[in-house]
């Protein structure tokens, strides 16, 4: 063993020292050209002086908010109606009789 390393555990465990590499061994650069320069990149994504329309914005965020509690609404009437559909097929396949419930309308004593 040589000085510099540490004793190794009795468990036949070893602690390997990892070196930083010196800052002249970098990995060559890949032959496509010079890197472009960032602010070109992000010329065109630039906001331009033109106002923005909070009206539209609002209105595009609106309907996009009544969408989706339709949308939660009509879930949640699929999932009630598979549910009741579950509940009476499964009294059926049990053997029972008058599974499906009945609307009797009420009448008004006189």
């Amino acid at each position: 063993m040589s000085s510099h390393e540490p004793p190794a555990p009795e468990s036949g465990a070893r602690i390997l020292n990892f070196r930083q590499r010196p800052s002249a061994a970098r990995p060559p650069q890949s032959g496509y050209g010079p890197a472009p320069d960032v602010a070109d990149d992000l010329s065109r994504y630039s906001h331009d002086d033109t106002p923005d329309d909070y009206r539209h914005r609002m209105t595009v965020n609106a309907a996009a908010f009544a969408f989706v509690i339709v949308l939660a609404l009509i879930g949640y009437w699929l999932a009630d109606t598979m549910a009741s559909m579950r509940k009476n097929q499964d009294c059926v396949l049990s053997g029972r009789r008058s599974c499906a419930p009945v609307d009797i309308p009420v009448r008004e004593r006189y």
